[in-house]
């Protein structure tokens, strides 16, 4: 391997993860640190200070770039938009940052510069003077991106870490009630302001806007046990970028769904069921295993 080639593979890990804490795609983050990759291929790396850094300019620039066509697709997307489902421990590499769905749905309310200040900034520990370099924004225009950025997703960083144990029981649980009609018992799961996200893209049944409140969301399970009944079949429990949940068909289309947890109840939950975001989901290899029940 060439000395291009081997400072570029001992980053690839932590380009991948910027550009998916960017874009919230797996496949559009692939293609941007290719694209960085050809464009380092043809420079002299002996002549680069910081690889690290300068690699990291690249790609958050690459990501800006795909984020103008990304905002506009967006504002004619069909319903909610969710990030490409991350399973766990097969993307383990996406997730060393630690971050949640909940906080990627969040960084969805930023403005492209706030949310590359805030990931520079608050996640990859980057220093103020290499993102305005980054940015080509003085320091004081990148702290007060980052300020802002942090004070907009501030109510959805993590308040309760769920322990897998817990979170792989009571999604076990939340899955019996849902599949059985059993409305009390999936009452005592939810709290009592719990949403429901569900994107399907336009290409197959969602609910374009989220639903809110216990009761509106007991009514609409209590709908789908009369409609469907038990034509959900569970295909693997997972954990989904830091939370539980599992990857289901409901009449044959496939669906994952997640949920987030705080003091023992369901606060919110994420259905996605857009074949594009499901496309790269292990299915072949799950096939060949045997799901575990949770003790």
């Amino acid at each position: 391997m060439q000395p291009n080639a081997e400072t570029f593979e001992a980053q690839r890990p932590r380009l991948l993860r910027l550009a998916y804490r960017m874009l919230g795609s797996r496949a559009e983050a692939e293609d941007v640190v290719q694209d960085a990759y050809l464009r380092w291929h043809k420079l002299d790396a002996a002549k680069i200070d910081s690889p690290a850094a300068y690699l990291s300019r690249i790609v958050t620039r690459l990501c800006l770039d795909a984020m103008k066509s990304a905002h506009a697709q967006r504002e004619t997307y069909f319903g909610r938009w969710l990030p490409e489902p991350i399973t766990e421990p097969k993307d383990d590499a996406l997730r060393a940052d630690n971050l949640t769905l909940t906080l990627m749905v969040a960084l969805e309310r930023l403005s492209p510069l706030e949310r590359a200040a805030f990931l520079l900034h608050d996640v990859f520990e980057t220093s103020v003077s290499e993102i305005a370099h980054t940015l080509n924004r003085d320091p004081e225009a990148v702290r007060q991106l980052a300020s802002r950025a942090r004070k907009h997703v501030q109510a959805e960083r993590p308040r309760y870490v769920v322990g897998r144990d817990e979170g792989n029981r009571i999604t076990h649980a939340f899955l019996a009630a849902t599949r059985s009609g059993d409305i009390a018992a999936l009452q005592s799961l939810l709290a009592q302001g719990v949403m429901m996200h569900s994107d399907g893209g336009g290409k197959v049944s969602a609910f374009p806007n989220v639903i809110s409140g216990a009761a509106n969301l007991l009514r609409l399970f209590a709908g789908l046990w009369r409609k469907h009944g038990t034509n959900e079949s569970l295909i693997k429990l997972i954990w989904n970028d830091g939370l539980p949940g599992y990857v289901s068909t409901l009449n044959g289309v496939l669906q994952t769904t997640t949920l987030e947890i705080e003091h023992g109840q369901i606060s919110a939950i994420y259905r996605t069921r857009n074949p594009d975001k499901l496309a790269r989901l292990p299915l072949s290899h799950w096939a060949s295993t045997t799901l575990a029940r949770p003790q």
